[in-house]
């Protein structure tokens, strides 16, 4: 939480974000997703682009487990509910999954489990935060909720519908494009470089 007064106000500085949970927080964001971008790379490519890709995932692990460990058991002793425990389980067990996975070279299986690992975290903070968006240290009468931080009725209408057409558009093309661009990738496919073209003498 940060300092909320009365007003709905924000009064705490930036100093006072960067407290060890936060950056607990802020360093297993950047480690899972810097994990997942490995998984994905080495899912993408071949040859020795793909066996730099696994290594790197392979070391990005090992890291990543304890650090989203401690801030995900951190989580749920402090804000969690009885049933987020499920999450903190599922996130547990996707990312051991993801150590064994990707030293066995099974990409498409370790970036599945780093999608769950990511998805559960996230479920997470929300579930143990609701129905709290952002809570008050200063008093818990002045936590933004989910009702008192909404938009109007007439704008979340708006956007459930543009959503509900939307969203299966978004969702066509991105399946289009994965489905284009499923072949792995290798620099053999690089053309070799031509060099810079010469100015007319």
């Amino acid at each position: 939480g940060v300092d909320i007064n009365a007003e709905k106000v924000v009064t705490s500085s930036l100093l006072d974000l960067l407290n060890p949970y936060a950056l607990l927080g802020g360093l297993t964001t950047a480690l899972l997703f810097a994990l997942h971008g490995a998984v994905f790379l080495a899912l993408k490519t071949a040859d020795e682009v793909r066996v730099d890709a696994v290594e790197l995932a392979a070391k990005l692990a090992l890291p990543t487990v304890p650090v989203a460990g401690a801030f995900v058991l951190w989580t749920q002793l402090a804000h969690g509910k009885g049933w987020t425990w499920i999450l903190v389980a599922a996130a547990a067990a996707a990312l051991a999954g993801v150590v064994a996975l990707t030293r066995a070279g099974r990409e498409g299986w370790a970036f599945a489990l780093t999608s769950i690992a990511i998805i559960a975290s996230v479920v997470l903070l929300f579930g143990s935060l609701f129905p709290d968006v952002m809570p008050s240290t200063l008093d818990a009468a002045y936590s933004l909720t989910v009702d008192n931080a909404s938009s109007t009725p007439y704008t979340l209408t708006v956007m459930t519908w543009a959503a509900a057409f939307l969203t299966p558009v978004v969702l066509l093309y991105q399946g289009w494009t994965y489905w284009v661009f499923r072949q792995r990738i290798s620099t053999k496919q690089i053309p070799p470089s031509i060099g810079l073209p010469l100015g007319r003498r």
